[in-house]
């Protein structure tokens, strides 16, 4: 029954047979194509799919089970309901007016008749021109497989994604009365939910996952429960999706290898100095302050990808900043305290290291932002330490912050603040999802489909690995950051109170080397461009190819990507990219030649911690190693 039923929506093949003979030979699809999709064994597929059932029920109480015993409270405000509340704005436009309502309909019901009127032409074995409409999923790796196109079924599901998908989005964009914050979260629930409906995630509707599930009588489904269970279990309620093999790789073993101390710490700190590697060493130490969202090694993944490594070999005295993963005793820790005990905590401690107390410093992502700030508050107290500042993927102005503004308004505030007091600090999961989400096709749904669907094994990946090491947010300080930053833009409008002052990005009169990457989803270019007007000093703006983590982490020997450089950051993004300078290979080069030309005096080769300051162990030191 089954095989037949599959076998009713595919050409017959005489009818293949005869448009072969009338169009030269050529066919798009042949009846022997069907073989992949014929049911060899119902008996073993009955017995996979009921072990699947039984997989997937240990599923079930590993999400229900920790609800049962009130560890898991879930928010009334939480995404799907604010999702429901924001589309119901857009379908209230919609419905207001039956016109356009009719409109709308016709549409997608003409798209739809256009969509079936090839398919059935392709059934009779007649290839026609594809239309303006047709989809060009040749860039999309989620409809790679060639049954996508060569098959009539699976080409029809695939046609009628792309147009459904395309009407939905435009639906949002084309509804008129919607603040500007809610037809941005309007359009980025509709990318979700376009995202989660696509065919290729159902084995019925994927050719690849079906012919899969046909050929092991339904064993990868066995396979894949059995993983989403144990994914499920190990977020303790929560799915905790793995997107490498966490086995492969440990800290201090495969990953953060640059030999180094820690020479000093505090209760939301360590501060790490590495050994040098040549005779002498610029005079002015190093200190990089990065995110506390994801761990300090993204810098030191491996001896071949390090930045810290490259750094310390261009006769750099790197100071590293490695924040604690906070728990309820930290939930009072807010940017004050992380701007004191982290930042000036890191500078002190590299001055009884090596007597010096000028630095130049780093920061990446939010670490930059926070690094900004103190830069800010250090100008209103005449604090002169740090004499230069280099800026990787940071936001100051969150005018153009993307698509991470759609999680930050007063009302999901508010449920986050209320559940961030309860806890003291704000699950890793949590904001490792709200990541995954800004590009789920790439990070979520691949990974859906090969782990529970497939039930294959992701293949061990460093990157993906420190993805996976998620940090826990210590609650005032995430508080502050959201509210600030995201929710009223504070820095750049100096009404950003720092410990008890007024700061503004003005009083920075020292240089700063600013860094954007092209394709950044995180802290988008023309984010980093705008912040760049608010420095009271000369920044040299710098755009590098790829993303937020790759367009950063992309040492020189790797030859890959370009950058741009081009004056000022002044005017429009769009026309400073188009009339800067490009130039092949890595940024860090010209970075390091930015720092030289500030101060390129040589001193001997310093040893960690120097006379001042004991080792208190090995880097890359214990706060790193502590699992959220």
């Amino acid at each position: 029954m089954y095989n037949e039923l599959i076998k009713r929506v595919l050409p017959p093949e005489e009818m293949v047979t005869d448009s072969k003979q009338e169009n030269g030979g050529k066919a798009g699809f042949d009846a022997t194509d069907l073989d992949p999709y014929l049911l060899k064994d119902p008996e073993a597929m009955t017995m996979n799919f009921a072990r699947a059932l039984e997989n997937l029920g240990k599923a079930a109480s590993a999400w229900l089970a920790p609800r049962e015993r009130g560890e898991i409270a879930d928010s009334v405000v939480d995404p799907m309901t604010d999702m429901v509340k924001t589309l119901s704005k857009v379908t209230e436009y919609w419905i207001a007016d039956p016109r356009r309502t009719f409109e709308a309909q016709t549409q997608l019901m003409s798209s739809f008749f256009g969509i079936w009127m090839r398919s059935m032409q392709r059934m009779q074995g007649l290839q026609g021109e594809p239309t303006s409409a047709e989809p060009d999923t040749r860039k999309d790796k989620r409809f790679s497989d060639e049954d996508w196109q060569k098959n009539p079924f699976f080409d029809f599901l695939r046609q009628v994604y792309f147009v459904t998908s395309d009407w939905a989005e435009k639906l949002v964009s084309e509804t008129d009365g919607l603040d500007e914050h809610t037809k941005h979260k309007a359009e980025f629930y509709v990318k979700q939910i376009t995202a989660a409906l696509s065919p290729s995630n159902f084995v019925a509707t994927n050719p690849q996952l079906y012919r899969e599930t046909i050929a092991t009588s339904g064993e990868n489904l066995v396979r894949g429960m059995k993983m989403l269970a144990e994914d499920i279990a190990a977020g303790k309620g929560d799915l905790r999706l793995r997107q490498t093999d966490m086995t492969k790789f440990a800290v201090g073993r495969d990953m953060a290898l640059t030999p180094g101390k820690v020479i000093a710490q505090n209760d939301i700190c360590q501060i790490l100095q590495y050994e040098a590697s040549t005779e002498t060493v610029l005079k002015r130490p190093l200190l990089i302050c990065p995110p506390w969202i994801n761990k300090f090694y993204i810098l030191d993944l491996n001896p071949q990808k390090s930045f810290i490594k490259w750094c310390v070999d261009q006769g750099q005295t790197v100071f590293v900043i490695s924040w604690v993963n906070p728990d309820a005793r930290h939930a009072h820790k807010d940017w004050a305290a992380y701007a004191r005990e982290g930042i000036d905590f890191a500078l002190a401690t590299i001055e009884k290291a090596t007597g010096e107390k000028e630095v130049n410093a780093v920061g990446y992502c939010v670490g930059g932002t926070l690094l900004a700030a103190t830069l800010a508050l250090h100008a209103k107290e005449k604090n002169k330490r740090i004499k230069t500042a280099t800026l990787f993927t940071t936001q100051v102005d969150f005018t153009h912050a993307g698509d991470l503004k759609v999680f930050v308004d007063e009302e999901q505030l508010a449920a986050l603040e209320e559940h961030m007091q309860a806890a003291g600090y704000l699950d890793g999961t949590k904001m490792s999802m709200a990541f995954n989400m800004l590009r789920a096709s790439e990070l979520i749904w691949p990974y859906f489909v090969n782990n529970y669907l497939k039930g294959q094994e992701p293949l061990p990946f460093d990157l993906l690995f420190w993805n996976a090491d998620s940090t826990r947010m210590a609650a005032a300080n995430h508080a502050f950051y959201l509210r600030n930053c995201y929710l009223r833009n504070a820095l750049t409008r100096n009404e950003m109170i720092l410990d008890g002052k007024s700061v503004s990005l003005k009083d920075v009169k020292i240089p700063i080397y600013n860094l954007a990457t092209r394709e950044d989803h995180i802290a988008p270019a023309k984010s980093v461009f705008l912040g760049s007007q608010f420095f009271g000093g000369k920044v040299e703006f710098v755009v590098t190819g790829s993303g937020h983590i790759a367009g950063v982490v992309n040492p020189p020997d790797k030859k890959k990507y370009q950058y741009w450089t081009g004056g000022p950051a002044k005017g429009e993004y769009e026309d400073w990219l188009e009339q800067a300078n490009e130039t092949p290979g890595s940024w860090w080069p010209h970075w390091q030649a930015w720092i030289e030309t500030h101060d390129g005096k040589r001193v001997p080769a310093r040893k960690p911690g120097g006379d001042a300051l004991n080792a208190i162990e090995e880097a890359p030191g214990s706060y790193v190693m502590e699992r959220a």
